[in-house]
């Protein structure tokens, strides 16, 4: 039973993974598809020759029509495939939109403790177009930053409180709040494998951070002119704001930031939200219908990248609807975003997607048939080539006119070695012997081949 149990939830766990891991996989087709095809035929025409040479060397014919034939399949397989691979960035020329804007994930996770006054400083240095993170209330109304539900990742709380790690983050008190160090963690852990690369002023100020509080967040997004996107966690039941968390925020807000800078998450209470501040930018985390997202004033979605979809998020524009995607990290895929008509993404890599000035793959339609045929073409001339080659040398024919050189392995070397057995047999049959007859002059012994 145990066993049963443990395969069960292991298989469930793996398949949750690998869906999300074949998704990805799915995207990554959609911009190395076209030279991975270029790739396979080449590979189909390297694999040509020892299928040429066992072909012709083959003795029994079922054998020979079961390699050709499988090989045939695979090889015509590969030549159509192009029929129906599709990519965002297979683009007529003047059709590709602006680079989608960048958001720092946490500010820049890895270049300073994520969460942190310092990352987000880093973010806006490094090009960040908005800031994105997540906030909860301490007990005594205070919002502050913080992504998870308790305090153990991102601070040194063990230390400080020993016997309260496992409480909620909104449960400490905004001045024991300040009493945790938030960048430790990050140097020793080294989430992103980075931390060795800081300069040392770097390292010195990320081992310094604190919780910051939202008011500090909005500030640093003030003086820059930045977007700021945020998730609001919901205090648990005890808590002394848990049904006053939203009108806490709305006035942190207000008193610290233009409020059409703000891209608001949270989708509770969304009317009375709007109704409260209408600047706002209302954006969902889910997709819905256009009649629906209108009727909630929804002006941005901010998706996650595995929903990425070039026909959804053109028709969302056609409405004024913008689409966020997250977390788009690594410089492959911010390509298929922008060839996909994203207009920002949710990012941990700002100071890396900020130096790409263009896709890395974009190729007109007309450029990737061209490519299509020369690559068929080349491909199968090669292969009848070899083909050929194989054919003509087994048989031990003359490659040029008048040449007698023939392979020593071929049939035709075969049936002229085993004629000359023959001949030297039947001449060894045929000699007279001497001592017995004695010869004549007149009638001279010729060796001759005789028949069995």
């Amino acid at each position: 039973m145990v066993t049963l149990v443990f395969s069960v939830t292991a298989t469930g766990i793996l398949s949750d993974v690998w869906s999300k891991e074949w998704k990805t996989l799915q995207l990554s087709l959609q911009v190395t598809a076209p030279f991975l095809h270029v790739a396979a035929v080449s590979l189909m025409a390297v694999l040509s020759w020892p299928t040429a040479l066992h072909f012709f060397r083959m003795n029994k014919r079922v054998r020979q029509v079961v390699v050709l034939g499988l090989y045939l399949s695979v090889l015509f397989s590969l030549y159509l495939v192009p029929l129906g691979m599709y990519s965002p960035c297979i683009k007529e020329a003047g059709t590709l939109g602006p680079a989608p804007t960048l958001i720092g994930h946490r500010g820049a996770p890895m270049l300073a403790p994520e969460n942190t006054l310092m990352s987000f400083e880093k973010a806006v240095e490094a090009g960040g177009e908005g800031l994105e993170t997540d906030v909860t209330i301490s007990y005594d109304g205070v919002p502050f930053l913080m992504h998870d539900s308790t305090l153990r990742r991102t601070t040194n709380i063990a230390e400080v409180f020993p016997n309260r790690t496992h409480l909620d983050a909104s449960m400490f008190t905004w001045a024991e709040l300040q009493q945790l160090n938030a960048g430790s963690w990050f140097l020793s852990r080294d989430p992103f494998g980075t931390a060795s690369s800081l300069s040392e002023v770097d390292r010195s100020q990320a081992q310094n951070q604190s919780v910051p509080s939202l008011a500090q967040f909005l500030e640093v997004a003030a003086a820059s002119s930045k977007l700021v996107l945020f998730d609001l966690r919901r205090p648990p039941h005890g808590h002394p704001y848990r049904r006053s968390y939203i009108n806490t925020t709305l006035q942190v807000i207000q008193a610290h930031i233009n409020s059409s800078q703000v891209l608001w998450l949270p989708s509770e209470d969304r009317e009375l939200v709007y109704g409260l501040d209408p600047e706002l930018q209302q954006t969902s985390g889910l997709k819905a219908s256009i009649q629906q997202l209108t009727d909630d004033h929804i002006s941005r979605l901010n998706l996650h990248y595995s929903t990425m979809s070039q026909q959804q998020i053109c028709k969302y524009q056609s409405v004024n609807i913008s689409t966020n995607l997250y977390v788009i990290s690594q410089p492959w895929l911010y390509t298929l975003a922008w060839c996909a008509g994203a207009q920002s993404v949710t990012t941990n890599s700002v100071h890396i997607l900020s130096g790409i000035s263009k896709p890395l793959f974009l190729m007109s339609p007309e450029e990737y048939t061209l490519m299509w045929i020369l690559t068929d073409f080349v491909s199968a001339f090669l292969i009848f080539a070899i083909f050929t080659f194989h054919w003509w040398r087994e048989r031990g024919l003359p490659f040029v006119s008048g040449s007698r050189q023939t392979h020593e392995n071929g049939p035709y070397s075969k049936f002229r070695t085993e004629l000359s057995d023959v001949w030297s047999i039947s001449s060894v049959n045929g000699r007279p012997d001497l001592r017995s007859a004695p010869s004549s002059p007149s009638s001279p012994h010729l060796p001759t081949i005789t028949e069995e």
